[in-house]
């Protein structure tokens, strides 16, 4: 069971960045996203989960931590695994978090408008799990058409290989660390598919769980070509409905 015992100096929201090879745009979006949270007067941690980077991305994140590791508001810390692994990166810095609250973002989006309808969500109660689907009725996919059509071909397969009942399982989400800290551990598969194995734990679980739409602007090429990334998707997609479906 998920320990209740937070440190009293803990933030009250981490914010998790998986990262790999963004030196492009690691410090301006970590900067622009302080800034744009600097209003909330939130007391947070920012988690860059870096992942395999093989240009100065992890070089630039540890120049970010030392920089704001013990700012006021909101710290940067970065942690590093090693090897290229989306789900292993994301799944490590929410275990990591110290926040009653973890937001689950991605470096070419910190939509700050996402983090405070979300938080605000969480706290009123309304859901402990918050999903920000661009592909709910109301979002705005701006990426490009093939892109799109990828995330409907793979959220509707998961609907008819798991049942899945949303929207989305990619992308970003928040919720309340103690409602979901035991199903991140119980989570099997790693890679491009950990969020969805969450998500959708989550949803069988009964976690109290509300869609909102978001807005999605291609900020840069995706780090992995999309036709490269199917066969990996469609085996971990295996696993994940192994996982589930005969594992449980």
């Amino acid at each position: 069971m998920a320990s209740s015992a937070q440190p009293s100096d803990a933030p009250r929201i981490s914010i998790v960045i998986p990262v790999y090879n963004e030196e492009a745009i690691l410090h301006a979006a970590v900067v622009d996203l302080r800034e744009r949270l600097g209003s909330t007067g939130w007391n947070y941690e920012i988690i860059l989960a870096e992942n395999g980077s093989r240009d100065r991305t992890v070089e630039i994140g540890q120049a970010l931590a030392a920089k704001y590791g013990n700012a006021a508001g909101g710290q940067v810390k970065i942690i590093s695994l090693g090897e290229p692994n989306y789900g292993k990166a994301l799944k490590q810095g929410i275990l990591l978090s110290r926040g009653n609250l973890v937001i689950c973002d991605e470096i070419d989006l910190c939509d700050a408008d996402f983090h405070r309808r979300a938080v605000e969500i969480l706290e009123t109660g309304e859901a402990d799990l918050v999903i920000g689907s661009k592909l709910v009725a109301g979002a705005e996919d701006d990426r490009p058409a093939i892109r799109h059509a990828a995330s409907i071909a793979y959220s509707s397969m998961l609907k008819v290989l798991l049942g899945f009942r949303g929207t989305d399982t990619h992308g970003l989400k928040a919720f309340r660390r103690l409602a979901l800290l035991d199903i991140v551990r119980s989570c099997l598969v790693d890679k491009d598919v950990f969020a969805s194995e969450l998500v959708i734990r989550a949803d069988r679980g009964g976690v109290r769980t509300r869609e909102i739409p978001v807005r999605v602007i291609e900020k840069r090429p995706p780090s992995i070509n999309l036709f490269k990334r199917v066969p990996n998707v469609l085996k971990n997609v295996a696993k994940l409905t192994y996982a589930i479906r005969i594992r449980g």
